[in-house]
Formats: structure tokens, sequence, C-alpha cells
């Protein structure tokens, strides 16, 4: 099997400019041993107008039966004969595009020590298969090039010239042309050439998914047959064609925020355990919010920013509750919330009252309407300020449900934290911490643009001076048909007979009272980010 990469030039910038990119001089032949065969590299046309670059590998047919039985058509024994007789040797597949990698190794990650200012040149290149195999046929080949900027020519290979009423074969002859640099060149074949094939010669561990990304960087988030391309290069294996879809959204999420994907998946802290079982304001704060919801008699919520799934695994608990929607951007929290929840090991009917999805709270979603109740609990100030009106607008304006419950942070109260040194914020991830006034003036603002009513109420202990340490606001539609007294007061605050900060004037008691916490963990410098979690991005389903 083998394949020719092909570029034009001009005396300014000669063609044979190829060599030093793929690190092979244009004047030799060479050869490298690879686990299957030998790969052989050679130039059958080089001068400064056109240069071509040829890779040929030989298979060793005993070498692939011995090294991969089981593994892929090559090592799959079909028969005896079957081994040892196949199209491995002559059509491209996974075995050219591990010699790829492994002969064009630096080429592959765009290095060129002799002259790096070639690496990001785009070339005029034209790449010819003579024989490769297309599950999908040719339609599929054109799916899976031209998004990437390439003119395809993909001609099936007739199963005999000899008698053309036999029909084509489901091999083709693939000619790419385009302006693309060396190294996205390689990184294309070696992705697309087994996922074509769809057969490959190597059991797919793991670390595949790593070595998928890193070829498929710039290019795979936004693909549209990304799913197609995932599915066969991880050869179909379930777990990690999530996984790697998984992170491959994540990725798209953080580009289009303009953020690392280490910094927006930041909700499982790797330094401490956010269980938050020995910080007793995060269970008054979960208390507070059920006592609302309870209240407000709401059946399906949404935990919005759910984090590690404490808050959900308390709803659970109640019957009252028949659905349950965990939304956060974070996969590793999504994956903790999964773990901590035991959803593999609920009962068919419990599991079907839980979904946890990937999701963001900076764009509307049609799926997270028509709920009564979201709960934005510890979320609010892990946003940047600038994008607060999309959030609002987006659980407000758009998937409005009938109640929302809010808490966040008290920075006056933040001078009682011994631990916590002035002027710091309890999380590093807080991008603001609100004063009791500052957020009242935010919540009575979204009320009054998006039709509801608002009430406040302190949660955890309410110092005379500084007030709690949590806050929390009880929303819910103006008009609504529902006992309003009942909710700002009797079932809220009263139920713990302890008075809340209602809006001025409104005669309204806090709907958190005494029965509130903290979702960040209570106690500052802990690192626990609790039930709340990162929120950016675009929901997908998890």
């Amino acid at each position: 099997m083998f394949l020719t990469i092909t570029t034009t030039g001009s005396a300014d910038r000669p063609a044979t400019d190829l060599g030093f990119l793929l690190h092979k001089h244009p004047d030799r032949s060479q050869q490298f041993s690879t686990s299957h065969g030998t790969a052989h590299v050679l130039y059958p046309e080089a001068d400064a107008e056109r240069c071509t670059a040829a890779l040929v590998l030989e298979v060793d047919p005993i070498a692939l039966v011995r090294r991969g039985r089981g593994k892929g058509r090559g090592g799959a024994p079909d028969s005896a004969l079957g081994q040892y007789v196949n199209d491995r040797p002559y059509a491209a597949s996974s075995l050219l595009a591990v010699a790829l990698r492994s002969v064009f190794a630096s080429a592959m990650k765009g290095q060129c020590t002799a002259r790096p200012e070639l690496v990001a040149r785009a070339m005029p290149l034209r790449v010819e298969v003579p024989v490769l195999p297309a599950r999908g046929g040719a339609e599929l080949v054109r799916k899976l090039f031209r998004p990437l900027g390439w003119t395809v020519l993909a001609e099936p290979v007739p199963l005999d010239e000899t008698f053309p009423e036999w029909g084509d074969s489901r091999y083709v002859r693939l000619v790419l042309e385009g302006e693309r640099t060396v190294a996205e060149a390689l990184r294309h074949l070696y992705v697309l050439l087994p996922v074509l094939d769809d057969a490959k010669h190597y059991w797919v561990a793991p670390d595949e998914v790593d070595k998928l990304l890193r070829a498929g960087e710039g290019w795979l988030e936004d693909h549209p047959e990304q799913r197609v391309i995932v599915g066969r290069y991880l050869a179909r294996r379930w777990s990690l064609t999530r996984q790697a879809m998984e992170r491959l959204e994540l990725e798209r999420l953080a580009e289009s925020d303009g953020v690392a994907a280490e910094d927006m998946d930041n909700a499982v802290d790797e330094e401490a355990d956010t269980e938050e079982k020995p910080v007793p304001l995060a269970l008054q704060r979960r208390e507070a919010i059920l006592a609302v919801l309870r209240g407000d008699q709401a059946a399906r919520v949404l935990d919005l920013g759910c984090g590690q799934g404490q808050l959900i695994g308390a709803l659970l608990k109640e019957g009252q509750f028949t659905e349950v929607v965990g939304v956060d951007v974070s996969m590793r929290a999504l994956h903790e919330a999964r773990r901590r929840l035991r959803l593999d090991r609920m009962s068919e009917r419990q599991a079907g009252r839980v979904r946890l999805v990937q999701g963001s709270l900076a764009y509307t979603d049609s799926r997270l309407k028509g709920y009564d109740a979201a709960v934005l609990s510890e979320v609010v100030e892990h946003v940047d300020p600038a994008r607060l009106p999309a959030l609002e607008y987006a659980v407000f304006g758009s998937a409005r449900p009938r109640t929302v419950v809010v808490t966040t942070p008290n920075v006056e109260y933040n001078v009682r934290w011994e631990s916590l040194p002035a002027g710091h914020v309890r999380h590093a991830d807080h991008r603001f911490e609100w004063t009791r006034e500052e957020f009242r003036q935010w919540a009575q603002g979204v009320a009054a643009r998006h039709g509801y009513e608002v009430v406040f109420g302190p949660v955890g202990p309410d110092d005379p001076e500084v007030g709690p340490p949590t806050q929390l606001a009880h929303f819910r539609i103006s008009g609504d048909d529902a006992d309003d007294g009942k909710a700002a007061g009797g079932s809220g605050a009263r139920s713990s007979g302890v008075r809340g900060s209602g809006a001025p004037g409104s005669g309204a008691h806090g709907s958190g009272a005494r029965n509130g916490g903290a979702r960040d963990g209570g106690a500052p410098g802990s690192g626990a980010r609790g039930d709340g979690g990162s929120v950016s991005g675009k929901e997908v389903a998890a």
C-alpha cells in the first residue's frame, strides 16, 4: 500500500521545501521498520517546481497474524487461509495510518527545526491514495474530507474491469487537493484513513482517545461527521466514544468562551473532597431550598449548576419531586454526580426520575422549558458579570419556571471567617461576591424585567451587623394562581420560625430562613466547590 503527497512551487518558494517539513531528504530513499513490515520513503520527482513524496508500506502478512490475532480483519481468523490472503498489504488502512505517525512524527506535530517558518505555511497539496477501503462509499469519503477544505475525487474501483457488470468494489481511488499545511494534511489522513476502512489491526486501548484528540485538534471539534469519525476510530467501543465526545464538546465550549478547557472543567477540586458533610452551612442551605420547593409544590425541578449532585440526592429522597434534571458544564462534575448518586444501581423507576446533562446557562435551550422550579445554588458568583444578562434571560426569560431559587454568598459576612484573608473571596473561581444590597438590587431588577415577584431570606446564622453567610432570593411568577402568601412566608421562613428580610414594604418573610447553607462549602479556603458548578457553554446530552 502507498500514498503520495505532491506540492508545486517556484524559484522563490521551491517545492522541495516539502522535504524540510517531512524531515526526509529528497535525494535519498529511506526505510523504517514497523511492527507489521517495512515503510519506505522516496521522492519520484523533486525540483523547484514540483515535488512528490511517496510512502510505501510493505506489510508482512505473517507478522500481521502473529501480532494481531483477533484484532481487526488482518488478524480475524475467519479461516486459516483468510489470515494470510486479505487486502491488508494493498489497501490503505490503520496500518498505513500507524506508518504515517511513525515515519512523519515530527511533521505531524508541526515541528521543523531547520526551517520553522515553513510549518504554518499553507501549500498547494495533492494527496493520492490508489486503493482505499471505504465502508460507506465515495459519498462518505466526500463528507469526511470536504468540510476540511479539500477538493475530493473519490473514484470507485471496479471489482473486475473485465466484467463491468459485476459493479464496483468497496474500494476507491482517492485524490485530495487543497491549500493546507503539511501537518494538517497528515493529521487528517492519520485519523480518516482508518475511519473509512472501519477496521483496526490492533486493540483499541483507552490511550487511543488521547491520540484521536491530539490529531483532531483544531478540526474535529466542529466536524459535521464528528460522531461517525469518533465511533469508527475507536472501533465503536462505547465507553471510549462517550469519553472522546465529552472532551470534544468541552473543548468546543471552551473555545467559544475564549478560555482553556481545564479552566472550564473545574467543578471538581483536585486537592480537596467537596462532599461538604462536615460543613453544616451546606446542609442548612439545602434544607432552605427544599423548604421553598415543598411550599411551592414543585414536582419537576432543574438544578442549574448542579456540580456533584448533593442537592439532587436530597431531592430524590422526597417523593414530591417526580423529575429532577441536573445541568452543569463540567463533565467531571457530572461523572462524579453519577457516581455519588449511584445511578447505575438505582431501580428503573428511581433512575427515571433523574437526568444529568452537560449544559450552559449562557444560552437558551428549549429542553429546559416547562419545569415547575429551577435552583441556582451558589452559581451566579461563578459567572462573569458581563455574562449575567445572558444567564438571566436563559433562566427567567426563556426557560421561565414558575419558581426560581437563587442562593449566593454574602460578602459582608466574610469578615467573620477567621481563615479568610481580608479582601479575598471564598472560592478562587468566584468572579464577584455581593453585599446584601447589591444582591437585592440585582434580584429585584430581574423580577421587574421578567414578571416575577421576589422575597429574600437569610441562610445560616443572621449576624446583626453583617447579616447571614448566605443569602437567598425566592422568585415566583407574578399573578401565579399559587398561594403567594404561603410560598413567601408559610413554608419557607416561617417553617423555621425565623423572619426573613423580604423586600422593603412588602411584609414578606424570607423564604430561606435558618435552614440554609453555602454550596461552596461554608468555610472559605477549603477549596470546595460543593453542589455548585461552572456554567458556560452549550448543552448536550450527558
